[in-house]
């Protein structure tokens, strides 16, 4: 993998981590379209690229951090839910919503790239089934409930533990999900890229854990260190960027141009293998 490459694919995860189309489906395509495998060889640059997805999330996010950290070590009654703070009741929201994707990421996750592999062809079809729960959470009609209750944000775990599956995407999973329960627009955003910092660092873990086992320098085989810090760097910053940019689309309640676009990918993605 060259510079350039890297440079695309660290774009390509950054803007795909957020918007609501897919990150795994988007990099599945990229790699064939370069001719990359995507084996132990290109190991430590998933990691990399993962890495710098939590880093922006964290630079945009920061106020809402902070605030969730300073209300959990504030003075508070921990007897019942209804007597916690709100950032203490967000904390545990986010928790609950590990529950299913720690569930399928600890006991399921190879088993369902087994039987389902990651080729293009699932990843075009779950494409499709993004687009669909897009323009579902479009027409739906909304409640706009004023905060996420712990059995929502279970639901809404539940849809980011589907999204194991290589082209359904995350956030469109969550936030779809979280559209279809009623839940209000402005929190919903935030609330599904915090979700997903735990779990992205808990797979960035697993793969470390990969790279040590397969040897660090085959794991960096497939890249130079200069490839590596320009995927990282392009990641990050569209990271920045894509992170910002969705959760004022989502305000806007804009996701079906994604649901277009999901489709228009999808179908190529079934496509593509019979043209290469």
């Amino acid at each position: 993998m060259n510079w350039l490459q890297a440079l695309l694919l660290g774009i390509i995860q950054g803007l795909t981590e957020y918007l609501p189309v897919s990150s795994s489906g988007h990099l599945a395509i990229g790699q064939a379209l370069f001719g990359l495998e995507d084996g132990e060889s290109n190991l430590a640059f998933t990691v990399l690229l993962h890495v710098a997805t939590v880093l922006s999330t964290l630079v945009i996010l920061w106020k809402e951090i902070v605030w969730i950290f300073k209300d959990l070590f504030a003075k508070q009654s921990w007897k019942n839910y209804a007597g916690l703070n709100d950032g203490t009741k967000y904390a545990i929201n986010i928790l609950i919503s590990m529950i299913p994707v720690a569930i399928v990421g600890f006991f399921l996750k190879d088993k369902v790239e087994t039987v389902f592999g990651s080729g293009l062809l699932i990843v075009g079809i779950m494409l499709l089934l993004t687009a669909s729960l897009l323009a579902f959470s479009y027409f739906a009609k909304p409640r706009q409930k004023e905060n996420i209750s712990p059995v929502h944000a279970f639901i809404i775990g539940i849809a980011q533990a589907c999204a194991v599956m290589p082209g359904l995407s995350r956030s469109g999973s969550t936030i779809a999900t979280g559209l279809l329960l009623g839940n209000k627009k402005e929190k919903l955003a935030q609330f599904s890229f915090l979700m997903v910092i735990p779990p992205i660092l808990g797979e960035a873990l697993l793969d470390i854990k990969d790279i040590f086992e397969v040897g660090f320098s085959e794991a960096m085989s497939g890249i130079s260190p200069v490839a590596a810090i320009v995927g990282f760097m392009a990641a990050f910053i569209a990271g920045c960027f894509a992170c910002k940019w969705m959760i004022n689309i989502v305000k806007k309640g804009k996701l079906i141009w994604f649901a277009v676009y999901c489709t228009i990918v999808g179908l190529l993605a079934i496509v593509l293998p019979n043209v290469l």
